[in-house]
This record gives C-alpha cells, sequence and structure tokens, in this order.
C-alpha cells in the first residue's frame, strides 16, 4: 500500500514515515504546498495523510483539488487545528477522516487498516477469493489451510490486483504501487514481470491457478 504524507514538520513526517514503512507502506513525502501538489498530479496513492497548515498554501485547497481531479484515494487530515469547524470543512469536501495532533503513531497505523479495508474490502478483515484466504491483519496468505509465503512485493502486488479485480492493471500503475516515484528513474519494468511471474507461480503451486490474466501489451488482471 502506497502512502503520501504531506507534512511540513520533517521531524514528524520522518517519525510518521519510519512507524508505517515499519508496518510494510510504502511512503513518500511532501513538505508543502507545491511539493504536494506535484506528487498528486503525477502519481497515484492509496491513502493521503494531509495537513492543514502547508508552506505556500492552505490543505484544504489541496483537498479540494485532490476531488476535483476525481483522485481515488482514501484522504486523512492530521493537522493541529482542533476546531470544529476545519473539521466539518474538511470531511465536507471528501475526506475521509480527521486525527487531531498530537496522536500516537499507533492510532494513525489503525485508522489508514481501517479506512482501506472500508474502501477497498467491504470492512472485511478476512479476504475470500479464487479460494484463497487473506489475513489483512496479520497478512498471510492461505489455499486449502495451507500457508502460501509470499515476500512483501508479492502481497502487495497481490493485493493490488485484487483491489482491482476485474479490470486491466498496467505495468506503470504496478511499477509506480511497488516502488513509487522510483519507478520513473527505472530503465524498464522487468521487476514487474519478475514479480508477476513470481506470483503466479505460488499460486498456481497452491492450487490457485489462472486467477491472474496477462493482457498482451496492456497488463493484467485479477479474474474473480
Amino acid at each position: 500500500m502506497k502512502i503520501l504524507v504531506i507534512e511540513d514538520e520533517r521531524e514528524l513526517s520522518r517519525n510518521i514515515v519510519n512507524y508505517l514503512s515499519a508496518d510494510d507502506y510504502l511512503c513518500e513525502q511532501a513538505y508543502n504546498f507545491a511539493e504536494a501538489e506535484e506528487k498528486i498530479a503525477l502519481y497515484d496513492y492509496d491513502c493521503i495523510l494531509l495537513d492543514l497548515n502547508l508552506p505556500g498554501g492552505d490543505g484544504l485547497k489541496i483537498l479540494e483539488e485532490i476531488k476535483q481531479r476525481n483522485i481515488d484515494s482514501g484522504i486523512i487530515i492530521i493537522s493541529a487545528r482542533g476546531s470544529l469547524d476545519d473539521k466539518i470543512a474538511g470531511l465536507k469536501i471528501g475526506a475521509d477522516d480527521y486525527l487531531a495532533k498530537p496522536f500516537p503513531l499507533s492510532e494513525l497505523s489503525i485508522r489508514i487498516y481501517a479506512l482501506m479495508r472500508r474502501r477497498q474490502f467491504s470492512n472485511n478483515n478476512l479476504l475470500k477469493t479464487n479460494g484463497l484466504e487473506i489475513d489483512l491483519l496479520s497478512k498471510t496468505v492461505k489455499m486449502n489451510d495451507i500457508h502460501v509465503v509470499l515476500t512483501k512485493s508479492e502481497y502487495d502486488l497481490l493485493l493490488y490486483l485484487i483491489g482491482n479485480k476485474n479490470r486491466v492493471v498496467s505495468k506503470n500503475a504496478i511499477a509506480e504501487h511497488l516502488s513509487g516515484d522510483m519507478a520513473d528513474m527505472l530503465d524498464n519494468h522487468n521487476f514487474v514481470y519478475a514479480h508477476i511471474k513470481n506470483l503466479k507461480s505460488k499460486l498456481t503451486d497452491a492450487g490457485c491457478a489462472n486467477c491472474i490474466k496477462t493482457i498482451y501489451a496492456t497488463g493484467y488482471q485479477w479474474l474473480d
């Protein structure tokens, strides 16, 4: 899962990234209004953590831009602004949640998890598809009660495909999801093919064959 942290307090931003990275989230950072605008214009994110007090502009303007662009990211406002009016304004524009500073990082992690569970997996902790059982809390995958051992990238790829089931996902989208803005620096996306190949092999060995369809010159599709 890929998260954008829009926060001008660099120490707080670093602490958030370190904590969420330990939970296997892929995090990117923006420290001001201009950087945030650039990031949301160029890249896709599963969740955006948005501070309202940003150098160069108001975070609510960023939120308005996200909604005007029809960007399908979960939005959690993280801000020292504690007034009810600010909270109502953010939620009216389209934020999914609001967390006032200071907050425990463990609570932020739980809010992110709950948001993604609601948005992508119908509020379930246990995801079932094509005979697979995926425990989103323990991050384990089973087929017929036998564990399917996946790397972090393979697990992230599996959830990304399932979250976009029956839709064709491009190699570029997968590359960006797995590696963030580092994808722009890569000469090719051969690592996507390698992860797809390994994931297909492991799922086939477990008895879940033909779940991932290759669409020639386009991308990949999870069939459910």
